[in-house]
């Protein structure tokens, strides 16, 4: 059975920020933000959208009438959680109309639970789903207010909403096609519904210590290539995007690719063109790999369908997987369709003295037994952006109870 992505979709709100400004007011060097970093702008959420909101506005985006009514498992990865006992996946049924038939939870690993979700989505398919039968995926996260050590220039939020199906036009992929490395480590981790802690140094070792052995153990199971050659295309999990450089630089010298010239030339042949969209919303969590593939099927021009390409995601605490899949029938076409580049250059870009405004009045909401939203912040943004949309926002928290309406 051919399984794979029918179909992706990409949500990161209406509002952005320059992240190089941002850092440099931080204390950050101009020249390393721009060119070891990678940033550029990235995504703010406003009080009126949280990751429930982020989720469903990407699903919408995504279903057809008879997608929905195919649809039988759904699976919602996040690492900020609204709710300790209820699932962010009960909100999506409910407003995305999906069929009370439908089994649904959350999942948690950090950056890993995206691509967690797709590979027991495809599982589910090949084992236990009849006919026809289809699952939905969606990653949607978003970073704290006030990101430790300062780092909230490479911060950001999305969700990426992904139809998984025996009709994979975007992706196809062989679940058995994959190797995967483990670790507990302390890295990065959220131990309270108010911080975000990460160790920066241990992180990046951890990232390549994953990829190493996750690779190593694709390779061990009979799947690794004869050289680089092999993958037409790269994608790494970017926490930030000048991350996956250095991960490439690991990879390539195991086939050979050695010196700071050739590696580069390399990187910039087969991983560049998967940043674009992640160098434009900052980090994207679980959701990181798909938004990269979003990107690189937008913009690389020398795509085919059944090209290989090769894919790894990482998250904190820690997971590593790579496997590879390859390109669907009708990739660039769905893809393209949906006009991203055009989607994001229509946010509006608040200066980092109302970036700071809005995460200060994130950061009070948290744990509010009562709370409703400020939306005539940012001369009023949600009137002129948000309204008629029909997207969900959140109305308001009462006795803990969150209340959701369409702008």
């Amino acid at each position: 059975m051919r399984l794979g992505i029918e179909a992706v979709n990409l949500y990161a709100g209406w509002l952005c920020t320059d992240a190089v400004e941002l850092a440099t007011r931080r204390g950050r060097d101009r020249g390393y933000v721009v060119n070891d970093i990678m940033v550029g702008t990235r995504a703010v959420i406003p009080t009126y959208e949280d990751p429930v909101t982020l989720a469903v506005n990407a699903v919408r985006g995504l279903l057809s009438a008879d997608d929905v009514r195919a649809t039988e498992l759904l699976i919602v990865a996040t690492e900020s959680g609204v709710d300790f006992g209820k699932p962010i996946s009960t909100w999506v049924q409910r407003f995305c109309e999906l069929p009370e038939n439908c089994r649904n939870f959350e999942i948690k690993h950090a950056c890993y639970g995206g691509t967690a979700a797709l590979k027991m989505a495809l599982a589910w398919l090949a084992s236990a789903g009849r006919p026809g039968a289809k699952a939905l995926v969606v990653s949607t996260d978003l970073t704290r207010p006030h990101l430790a050590d300062d780092l909230d220039f490479i911060g950001g939020g999305c969700a990426v909403a992904i139809l998984v199906s025996a009709n994979p036009e975007v992706l196809e992929i062989d679940p058995a096609r994959a190797g995967f490395w483990t670790s507990e480590i302390a890295d990065t981790f959220r131990p309270t519904a108010r911080d975000e802690i990460g160790d920066s140094q241990a992180s990046l070792y951890s990232y390549l210590d994953a990829l190493d052995g996750a690779y190593t153990h694709f390779e061990r199971t009979g799947h690794g290539p004869v050289d680089s050659g092999s993958f037409k295309k790269y994608i790494y999990h970017a926490p930030f995007p000048g991350m996956t450089l250095q991960a490439h630089r690991c990879l390539a010298g195991r086939f050979g690719i050695s010196g700071k010239a050739a590696v580069r030339a390399d990187f910039d042949d087969k991983v560049r063109e998967g940043l674009c969209v992640a160098q434009r919303i900052g980090t994207a969590y679980g959701a990181s790999n798909f938004v990269s593939l979003i990107s690189l099927l937008e913009t690389a021009s020398d795509l085919q369908p059944s090209d290989r390409v090769a894919i790894f995601a990482y998250g904190s605490g820690c997971q590593g997987e790579f496997y590879d899949a390859r390109v669907g029938t009708a990739a660039t076409q769905r893809i393209r369709a949906q006009g991203v580049a055009d989607y994001l250059d229509t946010r509006l870009p608040l200066s980092t003295a109302e970036f700071d405004r809005n995460e200060d009045s994130r950061a009070r909401a948290i744990d509010c037994r009562d709370f409703v939203p400020d939306r005539s912040m940012f001369d009023g943004a949600f009137e002129r952006i948000y309204r008629g949309k029909e997207l969900l926002v959140l109305n308001r928290v009462k006795d803990f109870r969150r209340e959701y309406e369409w702008s």
